[in-house]
């Protein structure tokens, strides 16, 4: 009997387990994202939950070490904001607007200069939302997105 009780408790957490992380699944929705801090390229993802709370990680296309991980807020109305943190010690604030419940852009304050930010977009889509430095486009060659001389 203590074997079937034991058994029972165990399955009973593992089914209370899965239904956690389907449920958050349900609740969150993950992004692209395209940036360009201080006019470094980065791309990444964010991931916004039904609660308000989201968070975001990009790396830089010129420096693959150089990553920035932060959070951000968002209410009913159609923006919100977050900050970032990133390997190197620099940081951001930022804010944005949605455009729709997967799209918008945004933008903030770097440490070495401005920031602007797409999420939701395919990159030829982004790039009106984007402040491209002076001189660069942004372009897709198949397998990764750069900046480019035009």
């Amino acid at each position: 009997m203590r074997k079937i009780s034991i058994w029972v408790l165990a399955a009973c957490i593992g089914l209370a387990g899965s239904a956690t992380l389907a449920s958050a699944g349900l609740l969150s929705a993950t992004r692209p994202v395209i940036a360009i801090l201080a006019g470094d390229l980065f791309v990444g993802e964010a991931e916004g939950h039904l609660n308000g709370t989201g968070t975001v990680a990009i790396r830089s296309q010129k420096d693959p070490a150089l990553t920035c991980l932060g959070q951000f807020t968002h209410s009913a109305a159609p923006g919100g904001t977050g900050q970032l943190h990133c390997s190197d010690g620099t940081t951001a604030t930022f804010h944005f607007k949605r455009l729709s419940v997967f799209r918008g852009y945004g933008a903030g304050s770097f440490s070495r200069g401005s920031m602007s930010f797409a999420y939701g977009f395919s990159a030829e889509d982004a790039e009106p939302y984007l402040k491209l430095p002076e001189g660069k486009k942004l372009v897709h060659n198949g397998t990764e997105l750069k900046l480019i001389d035009l």
